[in-house]
């Protein structure tokens, strides 16, 4: 595994903290898909994701902007890529240029495990993904609060890999839901060599255990039905754009009133987004259980307190706030669902992660 550990600069100036948010909070994202608009589908594509210029490589849309936001909220960042290590200096120059900030970047040593004939782990995401949450968890300058809480986290990824399985796998571990030996027939069933599933397992039993990951994100980048996912529980949320996921982390209390509009901001001057059509985007969180309503009063204040000086995108806003306060009165409480237990066995028959980039 390849790390380079950069220090936080801490919140942009004159940001401020979410309301009523009182403990640190870690993001971790996903590169290629999630953030980077990157093809792998032919050795074309791989040829030419290696030689663009850092200024070539396209952003998923609104993604660059709620890394930005999180930064400012003073959410610590790791972004974890199935990138080969070749590439960070591009890499790390891209980030600047979108203004990212972030505590850590690993990415895959795909020459290393060339030289030493390890050809799956070119493909596989468990054996590589996951013992490197797990030591970037144990890693943590500290895993609690000033008031004893554990750090918690959200977890950001795609639709294009195995992401919401290997995720669902390391916060069940973090709670303490997976056992060593079941850790190690997983992740044997998932292709994983035997060192990497020995640092799985010696990385596990050093976390401290309890419900961290808050949430799991998924961007359907394959615009893959939300339905593949219920079988993850109610955890992961799967989303079509960044203002749905800005949206969620709003409503959990992670990021400002402020931040969702920069957000929706950034969708429409730079994407040429629809202001109402990304106001119904909040109507399909809440049908499918994500969002309740509650944080839309906070954003209509938020957009009136904006829009008395002059606002980019001001008209675009107002529609997509005029959507959301109309849906309000029809908005019901998501139904409280409790986290079920996961047969990893089966999902790696099914998922099959070793034939995943």
């Amino acid at each position: 595994m390849n790390e380079r550990r950069v220090v936080p600069e801490g919140p942009a100036p004159g940001s401020s903290a979410p309301r009523g948010a009182s403990l640190p909070f870690v993001a971790r994202w996903d590169l290629d898909k999630t953030y980077l608009r990157t093809d792998f589908d032919t050795v074309r594509d791989l040829v030419r994701t290696a030689i663009e210029r850092p200024d070539q490589k396209r952003t998923v849309p609104g993604a660059a902007a709620l890394l930005r936001e999180l930064g400012r909220a003073g959410v610590e960042i790791h972004i974890l890529s199935g990138s080969p290590e070749q590439l960070r200096s591009r890499i790390e120059q891209k980030l600047r240029l979108d203004g990212a900030r972030w505590a850590s970047l690993t990415l895959k040593p795909n020459l290393q495990n060339i030289l030493r004939l390890r050809f799956r782990a070119l493909r596989g995401q468990l054996g590589y993904k996951l013992p490197a949450l797990l030591r970037r968890r144990c890693e943590l300058g500290s895993v609690r609060d000033a008031n004893g809480e554990l750090v918690r986290e959200v977890l950001l990824g795609d639709d294009a890999e195995a992401d919401a399985f290997v995720y669902s796998i390391y916060a069940d571990v973090c709670e303490g839901k997976v056992k060593p030996d079941e850790l190690v027939d997983i992740m044997r069933a998932g292709g994983a060599y035997e060192d990497t599933i020995l640092d799985a397992v010696r990385f596990a039993g050093y976390v401290e255990k309890g419900p961290v990951v808050e949430r799991i994100l998924i961007h359907l980048d394959r615009q893959s039905s939300p339905s593949d996912f219920r079988l993850y529980g109610p955890r992961v949320v799967p989303f079509y754009n960044y203002l749905q996921a800005a949206f969620v982390l709003h409503e959990d209390g992670r990021i400002p009133d402020r931040a969702v509009l920069r957000v929706a901001q950034d969708l429409v001057a730079s994407h040429n987004f629809d202001g109402a059509a990304l106001g119904r985007s909040y109507l399909d969180l809440s049908r499918r259980g994500h969002v309740s309503g509650r944080g839309i009063p906070a954003i209509a204040e938020a957009y009136r307190e904006l829009t008395q000086g002059r606002a980019a995108s001001a008209s675009e806003l107002g529609a997509m706030v005029q959507s959301l306060e109309h849906m309000l009165p029809d908005l019901r409480p998501p139904v409280s669902r409790a986290e079920k237990a996961l047969d990893y066995r089966a999902m790696v028959a099914a998922h099959n992660p070793r034939t995943r980039r």
